[in-house]
């Protein structure tokens, strides 16, 4: 039976982790198209934190954060045809992912295969949607070509270099230390780069013998907008995930024509249902097939619900390798 209230996790002002507190609120109904999912496990973003010290989201957001969640559907709205009630899901949700109930969108809601765990799968639609979205449909990213990913450690870089190699491409990766390194080697990059100790530049020069990354998967911002032209490859693209350490993009147009380089980015939050649609179509032909063999999410730790605060903590430490996940009691 479903109850009438549930315990989630809201923002009640603009701020740091601490102002995410637990609270209860009405289940919501699954409107038309919609479905109910009883949340197993919630992923924590990127996107959460900035909501969080904005103090709001989007235009008619939840106050209760939450993108990505894996769970059991316990309910459906008029109209849907693909789930039912016991259906093992994992989905891409515009909020409301911190609770003990989430309402998601029937085209976005992907199946969970019967040997993949709940919490792998929670750790899937955001950092999986961004990666193809970014590398594969803006990037273009074909067989044979260069990838270089910053933040190769994160939740978005760690399924970006195993979607790279299952699709045939090469992959270099910057990392802040040695640890995150050896994950990413581990994965499949060619090359593990600390930014901190290294210049990225020279190394993919050195690394693609001089070609240069024909893709830039790039969440760092602006502040690399000069040096992530230079290790380009001619006819490359640039594709920006965040504004991150400078928002201002500051090249001279001469290197951008000499380069012929393509610069773009992108928002998964705000892009048209149909470009999701999209995604869960060729990922549901391209990579589910391969969920657990080839690709398979990398969990940093998971915290129980009520210790949002410290998993947003972490996430900003950037101490975190993979997914950082919330565990949903019941």
């Amino acid at each position: 039976m479903i109850p009438d209230t549930m315990t989630a996790i809201t923002i009640t002002r603009a701020g740091g982790p601490e102002v995410l507190q637990p609270g209860t609120r009405p289940v919501p109904q699954p409107g038309a198209g919609q479905v109910l999912i009883k949340v197993a496990y919630a992923g924590i973003n990127r996107h959460d934190c900035g909501q969080r010290l904005r103090g709001f989201g989007p235009p008619g957001a939840t106050d209760i954060p939450g993108l990505e969640v894996a769970g059991e559907v316990v309910a459906t709205g008029s109209g849907v045809t693909r789930w039912k009630s016991g259906d093992r899901v994992c989905a891409l949700v515009n909020g409301g992912g911190y609770a003990q109930y989430c309402i998601a969108a029937e085209p976005i809601t992907l199946p969970i295969p019967a040997q993949f765990d709940l919490k792998l799968a929670a750790a899937l639609p955001e950092a999986l949607f961004t990666a193809w979205l970014n590398v594969f449909i803006l990037g273009r990213l074909k067989a044979g070509e260069w990838l270089l990913v910053h933040g190769g450690s994160s939740g978005v870089g760690t399924i970006a270099i195993q979607l790279a190699r299952l699709m045939g491409a090469n992959v270099v990766a910057t990392v802040g230390n040695r640890a995150k390194g050896d994950v990413c080697m581990k994965l499949g990059a060619s090359r593990a780069i600390n930014y901190r100790e290294e210049d990225f530049v020279a190394v993919v020069k050195e690394v693609t013998q001089g070609h240069g990354a024909d893709v830039i998967l790039d969440m760092v911002g602006g502040a690399y907008a000069k040096r992530n032209l230079e290790a380009l490859a001619r006819d490359g693209r640039m594709v920006h995930l965040s504004g991150g350490a400078g928002a201002e993009f500051c090249v001279p147009v001469s290197a951008i024509m000499a380069k012929r380089a393509v610069i773009t980015g992108s928002g998964l939050r705000g892009s048209e249902m149909s470009v999701k649609e999209e995604i869960v179509r060729q990922t549901r032909e391209r990579v589910w097939p391969h969920l657990g063999t080839k690709v398979t999410p990398i969990i940093d730790s998971i915290l129980p619900l009520a210790r949002a605060a410290d998993a947003h903590a972490r996430m900003e430490s950037s101490a975190h390798i993979g997914k950082i996940l919330l565990e949903i009691a019941q």
